[in-house]
């Protein structure tokens, strides 16, 4: 495990402090990390409201978000979909196999249907089709007598694709939220929805897919000739939704991210969605208690993706829109099962790439290559990508190799490769830009793309895949050492145990939902005495302290229990008497009704002597 380097954050100036006198020292440390600077943004943020002279709402009582007209083409767009909804054309919704585009899927289908469209979903499938749009799903909806596609959480960099669609007699609406090319050209020749498009008017750029969904959503709803209370409900209803797949695909939960959210975790809580209640229920989430975001992030939405990671992305899809309580029975538990299998997967070829690994010399870049012998699942590479990187600290590739013809070896009674590609996927840190270097070496690629953190890649020769990771090795050694590769731990503000309040915690409960770019906040207190410690769990694998410290001014103690989940034996070090320093989540604990704060740890250390 990496001995992680604790990092405070700065202070805030002292002239945003004394522009801001109505907010205590914490709460103003929280605010200016987040980049929240100005009375508007700040009033906004812990309101939950967005600029009212930019929203639209369905009525009263109802959330107002940014009106969806906002985007440039949003008129032309619900016009075309009215057209071939009146003509009753067949209109195929064609989303993503993750769940962010599954649940964009499901929500721009249900609007479709109550707006009486002919309509379907179509998803590809991740490996024989692969991410965004394809020829092979073209001719199949020309068959079945599509004339319009609607892309969902895909579609942006489909410009090949989307001209084939139209030669093929179909128009296209593309709604996505991923990059655009850098060149113009590059872009699809039809209308498109993107909030990362810089001229497209929107307020919000940071959308998940299924925020763009939900936006045309309500811009069909809007013009919809419906009855106001319906176009209520129906708004309100899919928003469960949209939390899940704002959360699952991991955007921003600053902005409008944070109000949907919100917002939806209230519709998640009424448990109206048979498929998710029944999902809910057999993973055992959040028994007992409100579902939160950190629910989404690690237990439904990994479920929903273990789908298309170990077969189709149909099933997560079913479970979604299903209405007999069986079949939403027998698809929670198959999707449980599958991320249940995903999880043994992931750890087996997580233990092959560990073995490839020397722990004396461990390299500024990891890259895991499967042998010949090695069928490594090609939906779970980024997941492995990911811990490898979490646990070492050090940019990861993991690639595994895809047999493109065999042949049938009598001798052994086994298929025998003929022909193999290889496929890719990275996770990096933060002092390492992937996607800058994955570039920099494109021209051993056949195809690649991703960000700063993430990328994806594939290459058709195993020379080209050596000459990559070579020049990948050496672009790192220019820029990166060990030293610079020492995970950090950051932290939003120093606290006194004094400090400490039910009240200070719920304040900074209100900074929830947590996500991406709004992560739950780390504080530190140092010098704190060890009075007690208690393991609990079935397996005593939980441990808490009991801590305290005295003020030496008001001779006052102040002690707090300090729990870590699964810490037990990390932590059996540590012993009464000892003085140690804490980093923690500061929490409201609510039990029998009984409210006080918590503190949940993240890291723990023997203090310093001085």
């Amino acid at each position: 495990m990496n001995i992680k380097k604790w990092e405070l954050l700065n202070e805030v100036p002292a002239e945003f402090a004394a522009a801001h006198p109505e907010y205590s020292r914490v709460i103003l440390q929280m605010l200016y990390n987040r980049g929240l600077r100005e009375n508007v943004p700040i009033e906004m943020f812990l309101s939950g409201a967005l600029e009212p002279s930019m929203t639209r709402s369905f009525g009263d009582g109802t959330p107002a978000f940014y009106d969806p007209f906002l985007f440039k083409n949003m008129e032309a767009v619900t016009d075309l979909i009215i057209s071939h909804i009146k003509a009753g054309h067949r209109i195929i919704v064609y989303g993503d196999y993750d769940a962010d585009g599954v649940t964009s899927s499901v929500i721009l289908l249900e609007a479709l249907n109550i707006l009486h469209a002919v309509t379907e979903v179509y998803l590809p499938d991740r490996v024989t089709e692969g991410y965004g749009l394809n020829k092979m799903a073209i001719n199949r909806l020309v068959e079945k007598g599509a004339k319009l596609v609607i892309t969902v959480d895909n579609g942006i960099r489909n410009k090949a694709e989307a001209a084939y669609a139209k030669e093929k007699g179909l128009d296209i609406i593309i709604t996505d939220h991923h990059i655009l090319p850098e060149d113009p050209k590059d872009l699809p020749d039809c209308l498109f929805i993107n909030p990362s498009d810089r001229n497209c008017g929107y307020p919000w750029p940071y959308l998940a897919g299924v925020g763009v969904a939900y936006k045309l959503v309500s811009a069909l709803l809007i013009k919809a000739s419906l009855p106001d209370k319906q176009k209520q409900l129906i708004s309100q209803k899919c928003l469960d939704l949209v939390a899940v797949g704002t959360v699952a695909d991991m955007v921003s939960l600053l902005g409008e991210n944070r109000a949907l959210v919100k917002e939806g975790l209230k519709v998640l809580n009424e448990n109206k969605r048979l498929g998710l209640n029944e999902l809910i229920k057999i993973a055992k989430v959040s028994v007992g208690k409100p579902l939160e975001a950190w629910n989404i992030g690690w237990q439904i939405g990994p479920r929903l993706n273990a789908a298309s990671r170990l077969a189709h992305a149909n099933s997560a899809f079913a479970l979604l829109t299903t209405t007999e309580e069986d079949e939403a029975a027998s698809l929670a538990t198959e999707l449980n099962q599958r991320n249940i299998s995903r999880q043994q997967i992931t750890e087996e070829i997580t233990a092959q790439v560990e073995a490839q690994i020397d722990k004396d010399n461990i390299p500024l870049v990891i890259v895991g290559i499967a042998q010949p012998d090695q069928i490594w699942n090609e939906g779970v590479i980024g997941l492995v990508a990911g811990r490898i990187a979490e646990k070492y600290y050090r940019p990861t590739l993991i690639v595994t190799r895809l047999v493109e013809s065999a042949e049938f070896d009598a001798a052994t009674k086994k298929l025998i490769p003929t022909k193999v590609s290889f496929k890719g996927s990275g996770r990096s840190v933060e002092e390492f830009n992937l996607i800058a270097a994955i570039e920099s070496c494109s021209d051993k690629l056949d195809k690649y793309g991703g960000h700063p953190m993430a990328c994806g890649f594939s290459v058709k020769e195993e020379a080209k895949l050596m000459e990559f990771k070579a020049q990948l090795l050496g672009l790192a050694a220019k820029t990166l050492t060990t030293e610079i590769l020492i995970p950090k731990l950051k932290i939003e503000a120093g606290l006194a145990f004094s400090e400490i309040s039910l009240d200070l915690a719920e304040k900074i409960n209100a900074f929830a939902p947590y996500g991406q770019g709004n992560l739950q906040p780390r504080f530190v207190s140092y010098s704190l005495h060890l009075d007690d410690i208690t393991t609990m769990g079935f397996d005593s694998q939980h441990i808490k302290f009991r801590l305290s410290v005295t003020d030496p001014q008001t001779g006052r103690a102040h002690s707090f229990w300090a729990l870590a989940f699964g810490g037990a034996n990390e932590y059996k070090y540590l012993k009464v008497n000892d003085i140690v320093d804490l980093v923690y989540y500061l929490e409201v604990n609510d039990f029998n009704g009984r409210r006080e704060p918590q503190l949940k740890i993240v890291d723990i250390k023997l203090a310093e002597k001085k």
